[in-house]
């Protein structure tokens, strides 16, 4: 029996390639690389929401969530105003410029999964997702 392709691969292979999708379709708003694009779409959701709140519902390291809400404050796409039930914590919001930008964001994440997502029928996307939920489980507990 052939050796099965490793999982990790694949994933990296497909992650690795539409972050350079994504890079290239966000280049010309100067939302650059590391997630910016999930944490500035998160802070538009949800104004106010602190960098550990963000650091936790994204899944990204704390280090990586500094670093990217650093670059978008100095890309003007967020402001940080302190929070009045915590002086050690500040809360994140959009900017009008990040305002103006989400439509054309969204429109770039959404053909983004399009894309990936082409050759599978609805089912197969469903089961994909649902896969790799379960899979992901499998990080949760190492």
């Amino acid at each position: 029996m052939p050796d099965k392709e490793p999982i990790g691969k694949l994933i990296s292979y497909i992650h690795r390639q539409n972050q350079k999708r994504l890079a290239k379709e966000l280049a010309p708003y100067g939302i650059g690389g590391g997630g910016q694009h999930s944490f500035l779409k998160a802070i538009l959701h949800q104004p106010g929401i602190t960098q550990e709140q963000l650091t936790q519902q994204l899944k990204f390291d704390k280090a990586t969530t500094a670093r990217s809400i650093k670059q978008l404050e100095a890309s003007g796409y967020i402001e940080r105003k302190p929070d009045p039930d915590d002086r050690r914590s500040q809360l994140l919001f959009p900017t009008s410029k990040a305002k103006e930008v989400q439509p054309q964001l969204h429109a770039i994440l959404d053909e983004s999964n399009r894309t990936l997502a082409r050759y599978l029928t609805p089912e197969e996307h469903d089961q994909l997702i649902s896969l790799l939920h379960k899979v992901s489980l499998a990080q949760k507990d190492e």
